[in-house]
């Protein structure tokens, strides 16, 4: 066995530690935040979004949309 291999051996463990170890620090659940309760507008949208099989960047558009005008319409 090389003489290096044990130094590398730990170095390897020693980084796969710390790898592992700063991915449960940085990647916490939200699990904690309480949910936010969803507008009744907000729901309404999102329903419609989901009759036109929106989805992506059109069902964003669309539903901002929708939003703007339900206010508009309480207003």
């Amino acid at each position: 066995m090389p003489k290096y291999f044990s130094s590398w051996l730990g170095v390897s463990a020693l980084a796969a530690t710390l790898f592992f170890a700063s991915g449960s620090t940085v990647a916490q659940p939200k699990d904690n935040l309480p949910a936010k309760p969803r507008s009744a507008a907000s729901l309404e949208c999102s329903k419609q979004a989901d009759e036109k099989g929106l989805h992506g960047k059109a069902r964003k558009k669309f539903r901002s949309k929708c939003l703007k005008d339900l206010k508009k319409k309480a207003a």
